[in-house]
């Protein structure tokens, strides 16, 4: 660490961290009134599976990601070809899709009268039985398919503004192409690799949609349960306290090894242009994100529309309907907004000021993150009733919880940026007589905003799909789409459930041509 001061930007990023630490502070409260034996009854029970469960499914959702998010951000940024621009929608697709849908959809498809389990005996009959999801492996496949566009997007933004001199000069020492990829590429890489598989893992351990509709035991289904079933919130409390220890045991290690892979990339470079791929690379390229796209986007959206030209033709679609979309959008539009603004002061704090404070800052700021929806929402309920109870049951403690539940994801998206500013850069500003702010609005913002882009697009998507703090602080009589599909999917009505998934997916596009215009802009 080599600052220590606070000074303004301190105070302010401090200050964010609080808000959001509030959960984390209901949940020490809660779990203190746990006494020995009933301690010593979750550890000698519970906790072993959930650990193992749990582990197991944050290091597969790794895997899987890295692999798919890695292989197609490369392809796409690093080979021009016909359909280019398509495919990067395509593969960021899946972050409009809730994993509750994902889960729900191929466990239908899946099903002997779905269209893959059809399929799938047809093909091979009874030599192979067909693929359970109700186990790790399918609930690690659901929630791959679902968050390796974290990986591509922040990736592929790092191989956008990639200089090219590196990779030239490893080329002039006779290097081949897998060794400069190897060796200077993804070495490279390696914040926005750590930054996006940190958000991977913080999806993971806070997920509720897939592992409760497969039924897969992980901590926060087991939260959930001591909350909703038992009632029992100081068991729920302590729970989520030791899920909070192992979220943030790895992010400190995360942030330990990333902070010995920083690296600056000069701002007057060349940037890497995407070659002409070759037949032969063409047919490998579209095999291989061809693979990819059927079953993170292709079958989704084939059933998504199945189901909803049915709701069409037997006139289900309301006006309610479209009430409940505007309800999402406007929550989700606010939650984006707040949270891209907040989260600017805590990444620039550590980027720029490296201390045991801002350190502190970044792991705290993480802690909603790793919280399930209904301690969240919990906790603040208590804090509201407490210190501003007209704020109670009001549109703005939904927005409030919103974003300290996906704060995260902008604080990584914006530091992976900051990280590769070259400091020399804001220091001719200051030269040449520009004031902090005047310095931060001219010449950092402008540089960064791909990933202020990108963070608010992550949010705003998350937020869209956001279920179990929405079913317990929404205004009374504010439904939302993922409300909506959870009742639906819940009583296996699909017709209605189809068309509020699919809803989803297109209030997610304007968000996604704005992600993709700042990126743009910024390379």
């Amino acid at each position: 660490m080599i600052k220590t001061k606070i000074g303004p930007l301190g105070t302010v990023a401090g200050m964010v961290v609080l808000i959001a630490a509030i959960p984390l502070l209901f949940v020490f409260y809660s779990s203190a009134q746990l006494d020995a034996e009933r301690w010593g009854r979750l550890w000698s029970t519970r906790l072993p599976e959930l650990f193992g469960n749990t582990l197991s499914l944050a290091i597969l959702v790794c895997l899987g990601a890295f692999v798919l998010g890695i292989s197609s951000a490369w392809l796409i940024a690093r080979r021009d070809f016909v359909g280019r621009r398509l495919a990067i929608w395509l593969m960021v697709l899946p972050l409009a899709i809730p994993t509750y849908v994902f889960a729900h959809i191929y466990s239908v498809l899946l099903d002997s009268r779905g269209w893959l389990g059809s399929l799938w005996i047809a093909t091979f009959g009874d030599a192979i039985p067909v693929p359970d999801l109700y186990n790790v492996f399918g609930v690690a496949l659901i929630l791959a398919l679902a968050s390796y566009s974290y990986v591509f997007l922040m990736v592929h933004a790092a191989l956008s503004r990639s200089n090219r001199s590196l990779e030239e000069a490893a080329r002039l020492h006779g290097a081949t192409p897998m060794q400069v990829f190897w060796r200077v590429t993804l070495p490279l890489l390696r914040p926005a690799i750590a930054a996006s598989l940190a958000v991977v893992v913080l999806h993971v351990l806070s997920d509720f949609g897939a592992v409760s509709m497969l039924r897969f035991q992980t901590f926060t289904l087991s939260i959930y349960l001591q909350m909703s079933g038992r009632f029992d919130y100081q068991a729920a409390a302590g729970l989520s306290l030791v899920l909070v220890g192992l979220s943030l045991t790895f992010l400190v290690i995360e942030r330990f090894f990333r902070s010995r892979q920083r690296f600056y990339s000069g701002a007057q470079g060349a940037l890497i242009r995407p070659k002409p791929a070759t037949r032969g690379e063409l047919v490998w390229i579209w095999l291989w994100l061809g693979h990819i796209m059927l079953l993170a986007v292709i079958l989704p959206l084939a059933w998504m529309l199945d189901w909803t030209w049915a709701a069409y033709r037997d006139q289900l679609i309301g006006a309610e309907f479209w009430g409940y979309a505007i309800n999402t959008v406007t929550v989700a539009f606010l939650a984006a907004s707040a949270a891209m603004v907040v989260a600017l002061p805590v990444g620039l704090f550590h980027v720029r000021r490296r201390s045991l404070a801002s350190e502190s800052f970044i792991q705290m700021s993480s802690v909603g993150f790793v919280l399930p929806g209904p301690v969240i929402a919990l906790g603040l309920i208590t804090f509201l009733l407490a210190v501003f109870s007209p704020l109670y049951g009001s549109l703005a403690a939904l927005v409030m919880a919103l974003v300290i539940r996906f704060l995260p994801l902008a604080v990584q998206s914006e530091e992976a940026s900051m990280q590769q500013l070259t400091p020399s850069v804001e220091q001719a500003g200051r030269v040449h007589g520009a004031g902090p702010l005047e310095n931060l609005w001219r010449v950092t913002l402008p540089m960064i905003r791909g990933g202020m882009a990108v963070a608010w697009v992550l949010v705003f998507i998350d937020a869209l799909k956001e279920l179990p703090a929405t079913l317990i602080l929404r205004p009374v009589g504010f439904d939302t789409l993922p409300v909506r599909i959870w009742i639906e999917a819940s009583e296996e009505m699909l017709e209605l459930a189809a068309p509020a998934a699919l809803m989803l997916v297109v209030a997610s596009l304007p968000a996604l041509w704005i992600m993709m215009r700042g990126q743009a802009a910024s390379r």
